[in-house]
């Protein structure tokens, strides 16, 4: 049952839409499978896409069942995403999942040393540390792992992570795009 289809509802915010791509039958539930395929979909690899799915999951989950009983299936409720944002993050997303352009910016223009339009693994590292927390493991551990995957995943091929990339996460566009790149190789 898609629980998108022929509901009148407000236009998914950029958080909700970033989670949107995993929600593979599209019912408002992303299942750790579900996250599985999302990321096999996108080019990882079977070991990378076991360890977040099952990380994704288990850390989220809960965060987005307010009031419900733990489920053993980890589900995560993609209306309801705004309610794991973690800490230690970078702020681009508001509490209400919406992105915040001036955030955006700041993040390239105190970090993109290199080039303003792109960040090294260097540079990552330092936004990394200069986002943490005190006292904030888990929050630190999800910012960590979200940003290495991203660069692992998408940095081209000087080794960084381009400005155009990291905007279309926040945005929700990226997922879609790399699956569609990786399924048009597999034509080739």
């Amino acid at each position: 049952m898609d629980i998108y289809a022929g509901i009148e509802k407000k236009e998914p915010t950029p958080l909700e839409k970033h989670v949107m791509f995993f929600d593979i039958n599209k019912d408002g539930v992303i299942y750790p499978w579900e996250t599985y395929k999302g990321f096999r979909k996108i080019g990882s690899g079977v070991l990378l896409s076991t360890v977040a799915s099952l990380f994704i999951n288990i850390g989220l989950s809960g965060k987005t069942r307010p009031g419900k009983w733990p489920s053993p299936l980890f589900p995560i409720e993609v209306k309801n995403i705004k309610f794991a944002k973690h800490g230690s993050d970078s702020d681009i997303y508001d509490t209400e999942g919406r992105f915040v352009p001036e955030k955006f910016e700041e993040l390239f223009k105190k970090h993109g040393r290199t080039n303003a339009n792109a960040l090294t693994g260097d540079e990552l590292d330092e936004l990394l540390k200069a986002n943490k927390q005190p006292k904030d493991f888990s929050g630190h551990i999800a910012a960590k792992s979200e940003w290495k995957i991203l660069f692992l995943l998408c940095k081209d091929e000087h080794g960084m992570l381009p400005k155009e990339t990291v905007r279309s996460v926040y945005d929700g566009s990226l997922f879609e795009q790399m699956a569609q790149e990786k399924q048009s190789k597999k034509h080739k």
